[in-house]
Order: structure tokens, then C-alpha cells, then sequence
């Protein structure tokens, strides 16, 4: 059944148009300065950015609780711990290491980079020896220099007695860190160079025009470059992590091309529907514009949900997608109106043989078609359908229950089969916490005191004792001046496993309470290490996941509320978000902790989950399913508004968004499959994650949940309680997704460009089929 039309436009003084119309208004008028001025403006942004470098964070700024006690402890007192590194000699039977072993300790003594080589110490078996230094120089590990010599030098031994059957693995903080620039490095060059041509690829076909498919590639690139820049800029104050580059890439891939592809796609609509250049242009900003400012807005509160965090990585991340996310957003509202302006027609300029002649009306009818066919039994049976797809998202997202996460360790973020990888699991696994052993450091009054040493002796004699929890081989080193003594204890297990974790817990709550506490300065004892870090980053994640939750779900939700003024729509958008980001929580856990399909997505299982992912992907997640929610709502909300029934505003509105939905999420899960090829393992797992999650948001949710649970509200989704209907002064200035396109409205003539902000576009849009017929009389 038709409605009567919503929202009429009274007679006198025209409203006052939206900020994306105005926006877009201004940059056609003033095309050279809004191009001119970004081009300038990413120039600057990138080439002081340059200049001034990131600044990474301190060890101590990187920890958390005990372990950034422990950290802040070394750096208050200036000792600096250059990289250890432990080198591991094994051969076919008893005491078969040993001249193998001398041969070693000679040849990194040799290098002169290293210092405190200690006498090799022997497996329970005698099968094996344990040799352990550390390196000169640089105390970061940021110089490779030295770790290459020795990792050379040490490669000579192992080629000299290979024939022996005696295997030497090498791994340690100085290996490890040479590996880790390295990939780093790599990964983040095979990230651009293959998701750039392949968001390029996708946007061919959608647009069949080369020029059409440039401008959003170029648009997101530049605001990446300028993003990069103003994040080194602010790192001088707020230290970020260098992997937070690569989270800044994808997300600026992923919005910014999102952003022109919606954009563009209401463009050629409404020029599919009968509307002149400038009109479809002015229609486009005063509607998809006014969608991105929505979408752009939510995106950026939701990642600032990550400060309630109380994690510095976490800042970073919320700092970088921030950045980014403002700029690609003000440019999809500022340059691409101008250079649409200026292009005129010649943004079909450069069409794809075969494919352009199948772009334009015809191509969005055929879309319009396919999606109105697998919309028909959605709407025709919406209880059925809803049940089904709930039932699919929930099967989806069962195994999160079970979800173990770590702060995975550097050999476990390698590739199956790397050489450091292999080294660190044959050390761990003949010299249990050989490779990565607590650390406990010890604040005292008088380290050289006699009941500082009698404190010392009877930790060392409590870990000797309990050879079920810990290894051999405590090291210990007092460092009179500073009064502190730091002690590496071995722990059981593999280092992350139960057997680790209790050997961790035996170590904090009972050795050390019992034997070192009384002798360290006002309690100043503290234990860190890997393990110890992991386990403190793991419990900060889990008190700080629940205000950030609380905030993304509040803010979306009020959000949604003001832009749609319906309170079914705010809370829907809140349910289906929680849906995909169950499903991405499930997929995660099933191939990376189970490994269920690891092989089907080129990875391996690790047998947890990076700690920080599950907060980053419900924050990235929350924010970039608006994109989908904003404007598959917005559309139907139109239809609405002018005059049509629920189940026709909802067709009208999936139909009109399918395509572009269809190709938004096409490259957003293409740039995220990039990632999910890189070598690191928390990359892997991000790039899974979140493009399983996109693909079944664009899909499952946007076109079969979505549509079902709103033709079973009808009329409800659009309900708003009296008492809200007088929001707030300031929520009511926010963007509106109330679009006019009433029904009988006729287009307006073209007019200037210097007129567009005295025109609101309830003047502007006649009403347009979704498959690209003319406007209706």
C-alpha cells in the first residue's frame, strides 16, 4: 500500500540546505582551490611527516600492571639489556655437542658483538647444550649489524658439522627483532603494491570507465599519504607502534573507496534517471554526501572507543583510523564533487571494451533485478527467513565461546617452517623457557646486603626445588649501583600453554611473596618476561573491553537514533553489528585456535588468538558496517518518505544499494584477503577476520536480515517516543537521513553553481526508480 508523502516542502523560504550539500556547493564553485588545496595540503602533510619520522614506544610504555613496574624499575635505574640470544647445540648421542659446542661459543666471542657468553649448559639427556649471551651496541636491537655477524658466524659451525648429525639453532630478541623489520617491511610493501591494482580491478569492472575507477583508488591513496604524515607528526606525543601502518592502509583503502564508490554510484543513478549533469551532482551530495558525514562520523567515534582501552597500541590505533577515516571522509565531500564537476561526462572517459557497454541504466537494471529477485522470498516470508539467517550467524560465531587469546610471541607470529620458528620450538622444547624465561626484578634498599643475598639464595634454592614449574639454568645479575638485581627463571611448558601459565602463577604469588618481598624496597619486586607480558596485556584487554563496548554500542545507537529518528532502526543496527562481529569472532577462533580450515585460507593454527584482535576487530567492525547500514537505510528511508508502502521502500531501497553494496564489499574483502596472505600471524588473522565478517554483512545481513526484520516491524520502524521527538539542540545540528524526494516532485531546472547552497534538495530529486527509469509525474 502507498503512503501519503512525508515531509512536503511548505511554501516561502526554502529550508537552508544540508553541510554535505553546502560542502559540495562550495568545491564545484571553487574547483581549482579544492583541488589545488588537497593536492597541497597531502603534499605538505606527507613531507613533514617524513621529516619528522615515527617515534616508537619505550618497553615500559608498551606494558601494562607488573610487567611496565618491572620495565619502568630497569629504565628509572639506566640499566640497559641489549637483546639476549640463546644458541642450542644437539647431536645423536651424550656429550656429542661439545667440541661443536666450544666451536660456537669461539665464533660469536669472535664477532666482538657480544658480551656475557656463558658456559654451555647441558639437557637433562646430555644430548644437548644451551649457550647464552647477549649483544653489544644498540640495547633497541634496531642495529642489525651485529645479530647479522653472529647469526653468520654461527651458521659457519652448523655447515661444518652437519655431516656430524649436530643441529645448532639460533633464536633470540636480536634474531627475532632482524626478522620481525624485515617482514614488517615486506608485508607492508606487498599489502600496497597488491590491494591498491586490485581495489583498482574491482572498480573497473563496477564502473567499466578507467577514470571512474581511478578517482576512488586516488582519493583513498592520498588521504593515506596525508594520514601518514600527520600520524608521524602526532607520535612525537603519542608514541605508535610501527604495525599500525599497516592497520592505517587497509582501513584507508577500505573507507575512502567506499565512500566515492557510494558517491558516485548516487551520481550515476540519478543521471540514469533522467537528471542533468549538475542536478545528479547536487542530488548526490545532498544525499550519499550527507551519508559518508554519518557514516565518517560513526566510524571515528567508534575507533575512539579504543582510549577507554587504557592500552597504548590500542591509542595508536584509535589515533591512525581516525586520521585517516576524517580525511578520506572530507575529501569525499570536497574534492570528488569538484573533480566531478570539472570531469563533466569525461569521467566515462577511458571505458573497458565489453564492460562499458553493459554500464549506465542497463547495467543498474540488471543489478536492480538480480537483487529484487533474491529479495522477493525474503519479503514474501520475512519470520522464515529472519530465523535462518540468525541461525546461520549464531552457528557461525559458537566457537567464540571457547576463544583463548594470547599476546602471541615473535616465533609464533613466523611462518610454519621459518628457520627462527623451528629454532625457538626445538630450544623451548629441550630447554623449557630457555628461549623466553621470566624476569624478576628486585628493587632493594642495599642489593648487597646480607639480607638482600640471603633473600636471593633462598629464591634461587625455592626454584631449584620445584623442578615441576621451573628449569634449569636461573640466571642471576646484581647491579650494585642502581641497588636492583634482575633473575631469569626458566618456566615449564612451551612458554604460552597451562603449564607455562601456572608455573607463571606459582612464580608471582607464592615464590616470590615468601622469599623476596620482605628484602625488596617498599614491595618493589615485579615479574615480566613474555609470558608475564602477555598475561597482563591479556587482563588489561579484558577490564578495559567493557567500557570501550559500552561506549561503541551507547554512541552507535544515539547516533542511529538521531540520524534516522526511529528507535527500531538505532537498535537494529546495534544487533546486526553484534552479529557479524560473533561470526568474525567464531571464524577466527575456528581456523587460528582449531585449526579448521586453516589450509582453505593458506595459514596454520597457533592455538589461541592475538590479544588485541578481538577488541580491534569489534571497534573496526562497528564502524565500517555503518557504511553498509547508513546507506541501505537512508535509501529505503526515501522511498518512505516518499509515499511507499514497507515492503516497496524496502525493495526500492536493497535494489537501489545493491550494486554499490555489492562492490564496496567486493574490495573491502579483497583488501582484507591481501592481509590475510601477509607473513605475520596477527595480520593473518585480521584479514580473515574482517573479511569474513564484510562478506557476510554485505550479504547475509544486509540483504536477507535486514529487509526480513524490517517488513516484520512495518510501519514500527519508524517509531520515535514523543518525548525524544525534541532531541537536544545540538543532536538535532548533526547530518539528517531524511531525504525529500517527494512523490509528484517534478526537477528543477540546472541551475548555477554559485546557487547550489540556497537550494535544498527536496527541489532538486524527482522520484527515481531504482533500476533507472524516469522520475514518476
Amino acid at each position: 500500500m502507498t503512503r501519503p508523502p512525508t515531509g512536503s516542502v511548505q511554501s516561502g523560504r526554502p529550508p537552508r540546505a544540508g553541510l554535505a550539500a553546502r560542502l559540495g556547493g562550495w568545491s564545484t564553485r571553487h574547483r581549482k582551490t579544492a583541488v589545488f588545496g588537497w593536492l597541497l595540503f597531502v603534499v605538505l602533510a606527507a613531507a613533514l611527516g617524513g621529516m619528522a619520522g615515527l617515534t616508537g614506544p619505550t618497553d615500559t610504555e608498551q606494558s601494562v600492571r607488573d610487567s611496565a613496574r618491572a620495565t619502568a624499575i630497569l629504565q628509572d635505574a639506566g640499566i640497559e639489556e641489549p637483546p639476549a640470544e640463546s644458541v642450542m647445540v644437539s647431536g645423536p648421542g651424550k656429550g656429542d655437542w661439545r667440541t661443536a659446542a666450544a666451536e660456537v661459543v669461539r665464533a660469536v666471542e669472535g664477532t666482538g658483538e657480544v658480551r656475557s657468553v656463558r658456559e654451555p649448559l647441558p639437557s637433562r639427556d646430555g644430548r644437548a647444550a644451551l649457550i647464552g649471551f647477549r649483544m653489544r651496541g644498540d640495547p633497541d636491537g634496531r642495529d642489525e649489524k651485529p645479530v647479522t655477524e653472529v647469526l653468520a658466524a654461527v651458521d659457519k659451525v652448523r655447515d661444518a658439522h652437519r655431516d656430524a648429525g649436530v643441529e645448532i639453532h639460533q633464536y633470540g630478541e636480536a634474531s627475532a627483532g632482524k626478522w620481525l623489520h624485515q617482514i614488517l617491511g615486506d608485508d607492508f610493501a606487498k599489502a600496497e603494491w597488491t590491494a591498491v591494482p586490485l581495489a583498482l580491478g574491482i572498480l573497473l569492472v563496477a564502473f567499466g570507465a578507467l577514470v571512474a575507477a581511478l578517482l576512488p583508488v586516488a582519493l583513498a591513496i592520498t588521504a593515506f599519504l596525508a594520514a601518514n604524515g600527520l600520524l608521524a607528526l602526532v607520535s612525537s606525543r603519542l608514541h605508535i607502534d610501527e604495525t599500525t601502518n599497516s592497520v592505517m592502509l587497509l582501513m584507508g583503502l577500505a573507507v575512502g573507496v567506499d565512500y566515492c564508490l557510494f558517491y558516485l554510484r548516487r551520481e550515476r543513478d540519478e543521471r540514469a534517471a533522467g537528471h542533468d549533469a549538475e542536478t545528479a551532482l547536487r542530488i548526490a551530495a545532498a544525499t550519499s554526501g550527507r551519508a559518508v558525514l554519518v557514516s565518517g562520523l560513526t566510524v571515528m567515534v567508534a575507533m575512539a572507543g579504543m582510549f577507554l582501552s587504557g592500552l597504548l597500541l590500542f591509542k595508536g590505533f584509535a589515533v591512525a583510523t581516525i586520521l585517516v577515516v576524517l580525511i578520506a571522509m572530507l575529501g569525499s565531500v570536497t574534492i570528488l564533487p569538484a573533480l566531478l564537476s570539472w570531469l563533466g561526462d569525461r569521467v566515462n572517459a577511458g571505458r573497458v571494451p565489453f564492460l562499458g557497454r553493459r554500464r549506465g541504466a542497463r547495467g543498474h537494471r540488471s543489478a536492480g533485478r538480480v537483487s529484487g529477485a533474491l529479495l522477493r522470498p525474503v519479503l514474501a516470508a520475512p519470520g522464515l527467513f529472519a530465523v535462518l539467517a540468525a541461525v546461520v550467524m549464531l552457528a557461525l560465531a559458537a566457537p567464540a565461546l571457547g576463544m583463548r587469546t594470547e599476546q602471541l610471541s615473535l616465533d609464533k607470529q613466523m611462518p610454519e617452517g621459518a628457520q627462527l620458528r623451528v629454532s625457538a620450538e626445538r630450544i623451548a622444547g629441550t630447554f623449557p623457557g630457555g628461549p623466553a624465561p621470566a624476569r624478576v626484578v628486585l628493587k632493594a634498599d642495599d642489593v648487597r646486603s646480607a639480607g638482600t643475598r640471603a633473600a636471593l639464595a633462598d629464591f634461587t634454592r625455592a626454584l631449584r626445588a620445584d623442578g615441576e614449574h621451573f628449569g634449569r639454568g636461573v640466571e642471576t645479575e646484581v647491579h650494585a649501583g642502581a641497588d636492583v638485581a634482575v633473575i631469569d627463571v626458566p618456566l615449564a611448558g612451551d612458554g604460552t600453554g597451562s603449564t607455562s601459565l601456572a608455573a607463571l602463577d606459582v612464580l608471582r604469588h607464592r615464590i616470590v611473596p615468601e622469599t623476596l618481598e620482605p628484602a625488596a624496597s617498599e614491595g618493589r619486586v615485579y615479574v615480566t618476561g613474555e609470558l608475564a607480558g602477555s598475561k597482563d596485556f591479556n587482563d588489561q584487554l579484558k577490564d578495559g573491553i567493557v567500557p570501550v563496548f559500552v561506549f561503541i554500542t551507547a554512541v552507535t545507537f544515539l547516533l542511529m537514533l538521531v540520524c534516522f529518528r526511529s528507535v527500531p532502526v538505532a537498535l537494529a543496527s546495534i544487533v546486526l553489528n553484534l552479529l557479524s562481529v560473533g561470526a568474525a569472532y567464531g571464524v577466527m577462533t575456528a581456523v587460528f585456535q582449531h585449526g579448521w580450515g586453516d589450509s582453505l585460507v593458506g595459514t596454520e593454527a597457533v592455538g589461541a588468538v592475538e590479544s588485541w584482535m578481538p577488541l580491534f576487530v569489534l571497534v573496526v567492525l562497528f564502524g565500517l558496517s555503518m557504511d553498509y547500514h547508513v546507506f541501505v537505510v537512508s535509501r529505503i528511508r526515501e522511498a518512505h518518505d516518499r509515499g511507499a508502502g514497507t515492503r516497496e521502500a524496502i525493495r526500492e531501497g536493497v535494489r537501489a544499494t545493491a550494486g554499490a553494496v555489492t562492490g564496496a564489499a567486493a574490495i573491502m574483502v579483497a583488501v582484507f584477503a591481501v592481509f590475510a596472505t601477509l607473513s605475520m600471524q596477527d595480520m593473518k588473522q585480521m584479514g580473515v577476520g574482517l573479511a569474513v565478517a564484510v562478506l557476510l554483512d554485505a550479504t547475509l545481513v544486509r540483504m536477507v536480515l535486514l529487509p526480513s526484520v524490517m517488513m516484520l516491524l512495518g510501519e514500527r520502524n519508524w517509531y520515535l517516543p514523543r518525548w525524544l521527538r525534541g532531541l537536544p539542540r545540538w543532536l538535532r545540528g548533526l547530518p539528517r537521513l531524511e531525504h525529500g524526494e517527494h512523490h509528484g516532485a517534478v526537477p528543477a531546472p540546472p541551475l548555477p553553481r554559485d546557487e547550489w547552497d540556497a537550494v535544498p534538495y527536496e527541489r532538486l530529486a524527482g522520484t527515481a526508480s531504482p533500476d533507472g527509469a524516469s522520475p514518476r509525474p
